[in-house]
């Protein structure tokens, strides 16, 4: 699918438009626009070629047109004529703290500043405080927001942010002059990669507080600190801003700024609509300007005749349609989960033993645990022969009879070899309680070939759970090129089940393309830590969020069905009845 590269195109063409200076509804349509194709759950080049683009709200016959004119053309004559007059590389600047589009495209007309490297050198060379309007305070506020982005990398995993977050409130929960505090922004959406951390709190004595700051075990440097906010950066490299926000206006606080930005302006439409408004301190009349609320985030919704809306949904993707009517999922929580269904032993690549793992499974509460160590195939993971396989069986086995109220699945994570076929013969296969199989290596094949044997390995009669289906690594390795489509059609047919990935390094799939999975095709879907030792229990966090974000409900997910429930939806028994 193209989706994401259209919808890049597009946001690229919305934003040289306002460095333009052009009218901002001009501007926002194609933001708009872009966001909607960027969240799409059909493919735009199906939808090009079905003539059918004009389906896609937001998407009028101009826009229309330059995607056509793309997805034929490889490219837009529109934003060709829009580098010409504004240099792509002004976009830059604009990520620069203190430095937004009108002051980004002065800075080019006044001083041919285009790029950071030259902005930087005319704030240290002192040519930025010449400028009318603008001054010395301008100029190093310029420079300290390019020392921010320098030392800024990419989008942080939420496996890394939120650790450092709840390290964080943990070293302020005694604080006495903190009532309350959460975090807030894309974090508390959950997902999987954020910017900034921003936490909110309410306090009588900030000063104190950036006292108690000064002795985190994790701080790095104080960026600023202030009456209303304080900035920090905590190892390795993060920032955290801390914004100060009266007590009366918290629950309007966090819903504004945990966001999404459209999610929010829905929001307003809705409130003006109704004749309010709604912003960080509350909830207003607008004929008198009375405050109805704001204490709680729930009153937001409240007053504007709202189901509560998760934070995990806020991303205007009918949430707020179906949250007038009172229509919206109840969402898979952790506490559904009843075992976890993809984990490995020392008897493979793991590091705790089977004992370990399993006792420790059993003391989290689980009712189930699936043991899936590599297959043969994988020789660096020390994957199982079949008469390794048959020994971990007879261990299993015998470890079954100590433990009540609880069962040790016996499974494999096989492997798919580069013709489509499984390393272990069927005639092994069978005998699992049930099978994984994934990719572990071929990442580099063409799109055809990827796709055939993830198509192979769904067919395969033993196969159940296709872990990681898109193998991807945040941050480090792209999703490999398949027909994801084709995958989600033929796992429909056969009754195969798709594996959510509680690695933080993988949520794989990941939120948009298991939303499609369930709405389009009606999936189940497993989640599995992939657990190589017992700390690695806890990440299954990680694929309930993603499951939250995906909008799926208990009965969505396989791990919230007892053991005997499992079996019966397993394809290798639906089978034979």
């Amino acid at each position: 699918m193209r989706n994401l590269e259209v919808a890049k195109i597009l946001y690229e063409i919305s934003s040289l438009l306002e460095l333009k200076g052009e009218n901002r509804y001009k501007v926002a349509a194609y933001m708009e626009a872009a966001r909607r194709i960027e969240n799409l759950s059909e493919d735009i080049e199906k939808l090009f070629k079905e003539k059918r683009l004009h389906e896609i709200k937001g998407v009028g016959e101009s826009i229309s047109q330059k995607i056509a004119e793309y997805l034929t053309t490889g490219k837009i004559t529109y934003l060709e004529e829009l580098k010409k007059e504004i240099p792509p590389e002004l976009l830059e600047l604009e990520r620069i703290p203190g430095v937004g589009p009108k002051l980004a495209y002065r800075l080019y007309k006044e001083l041919g500043i285009k790029d950071i490297d030259s902005l930087e050198k005319a704030a240290r060379e002192g040519r930025i405080r010449l400028l009318p309007r603008l001054g010395e305070k301008i100029e190093q506020n310029i420079l300290e927001g390019i020392k921010q982005i320098k030392e800024k990398s990419e989008r942080i995993p939420l496996g890394i942010a939120l650790p450092i977050i709840e390290e964080i409130l943990s070293f302020l929960s005694d604080n006495k002059y903190i009532k309350n505090i959460t975090p807030a922004g894309s974090v508390r959406r959950r997902k999987e990669t954020i910017g900034d951390i921003d936490i909110l709190i309410t306090t009588q004595d900030i000063e104190k507080v950036n006292e108690s700051l000064k002795k985190l075990p994790i701080l790095k440097d104080t960026i600023a600190s202030g009456p209303t906010k304080t900035s920090i950066i905590v190892e390795p490299g993060i920032q955290v801003d801390f914004r100060v926000v009266e007590e009366k206006c918290f629950g309007a606080a966090l819903q504004y700024f945990t966001g999404s930005k459209a999610h929010n302006i829905k929001l307003r439409e809705l409130a003006l609509k109704k004749g309010l408004k709604i912003n960080e301190y509350g909830v207003f009349r607008i004929e008198d300007n009375k405050r109805l609320g704001g204490e709680k985030e729930e009153d937001i919704y409240e007053i504007l005749g709202l189901q509560f809306i998760p934070p995990e949904l806020r991303e205007d993707q009918g949430e707020v349609e179906l949250a007038s009517i009172n229509k919206l999922p109840n969402l898979v929580e952790e506490k559904d989960i009843l075992g976890d269904l993809h984990s490995h032993t020392n008897w493979s690549d793991g590091a705790n033993s089977l004992e370990e793992m399993v006792n420790f499974a059993y003391k989290l509460g689980y009712k189930y645990l699936v043991i899936s160590d590599h297959s043969q195939a994988l020789g660096v993971a020390g994957g199982l022969t079949p008469e390794r396989i048959e020994k971990q069986r007879e261990k299993i086995f015998e470890l079954n009879k100590k433990y009540k109220d609880f069962k040790i699945i016996h499974s494999i994570e096989a492997n798919i070899l580069s013709d489509g076929s499984i390393d272990l013969p069927n005639s092994i296969l069978e005998k699992f309680d049930l099978v994984i199989a994934g990719l572990h290596s071929g990442f580099k094949q063409s799109k055809e070939k990827i796709t055939e044997r993830l198509i192979s390995a769904i067919k395969n009669p033993w196969v159940d759970i296709i872990s990681h289906p898109t193998g991807r690594l945040i941050n480090k390795r792209p999703a490999y090129e398949v027909d994801l489509e084709a995958i989600l059609q033929v796992s429909k047919e056969t009754g195969t089940i798709l594996e959510i990935n509680a690695q933080p390094d993988r949520l794989d799939l990941c939120d948009l393309d298991t939303k499609r999975a369930k709405e389009k095709y009606g999936l189940l879907f497993s989640i599995g830590t992939d657990a190589h030792d017992i700390r690695s229990f806890s990440l299954i966090r990680y694929g309930v969020y993603v499951a939250r974000r995906a909008w799926l409900k208990k009965e969505d997910i396989l791990n919230t069905y007892p053991w005997e429930e499992i079996k019966k939806r397993l394809k290798r028994n639906r089978k034979n009845t």
